[in-house]
């Protein structure tokens, strides 16, 4: 769909669609049907989950309630582990590597709206992509928004809200979260 792609080219649109809207509500069909199966309905729920996303590597758990706009859009590595209420606005494109987990209540944006009023009433909209690299941690109630690149094995503290990118290896908090500190071998714990 021509206006699809130009959401991921990063043009300004006019997303109220009724093409876009259809696809919309498939999605939130296909969203409203994996959280009403129990989760011990394993098999059904993977199904489900692959016929969504654009893919989703091996091993992996979502636990519901999990909602996402496009799923299309999606591409998960292996090992992959979020918990209840993962949204994921994906109107652009949204990597996430493998082993990555994701706590509680996390919502990644992908699409942003026009500041102007009547602009923003007609349903003018741009895409940016999501990129979460390799053995990243995101913990609870974390907000990621359009554009931002969270590098390899960085962790992202409870709480914050992520506007830039974020370097690999260290960890970050704060609304707007930045980096604090690099993830050393220091942080290692005896087990």
């Amino acid at each position: 769909m021509e206006l699809l792609d130009a959401l991921h080219r990063g043009e300004w649109i006019y997303g109220i669609h009724p093409e876009i809207s259809e696809l919309l509500l498939d999605t939130e069909d296909k969203c409203h049907r994996l959280n009403t199966l129990a989760p011990s309905q394993k098999s059904e729920r993977e199904q489900l989950l692959r016929s969504m996303l654009g893919k989703i590597g091996d091993n992996f758990t979502i636990h519901s309630p999990f909602r996402c706009d496009f799923g299309k859009h999606i591409y998960i590595g292996d090992n992959f582990v979020s918990n209840y209420n993962l949204t994921i606005l994906d109107e652009h494109r949204v990597t996430i590597g493998h082993r990555v987990f994701i706590g509680p209540n996390v919502s990644i944006y992908t699409i942003t709206h026009a500041l102007d009023p009547a602009q923003r009433a007609e349903g003018v909209m741009r895409g940016a992509p999501v990129t979460i690299g390799d053995d990243v941690w995101i913990c609870g109630n974390v907000t990621i928004l359009p554009g931002v690149t969270i590098g390899n094995g960085a962790v992202i503290a409870a709480g914050s809200v992520v506007t830039c990118d974020i370097p690999s290896m260290h960890l970050a908090i704060g609304t707007p979260c930045r980096p604090i500190r690099e993830i050393t071998a220091d942080d290692r714990v005896d087990v």
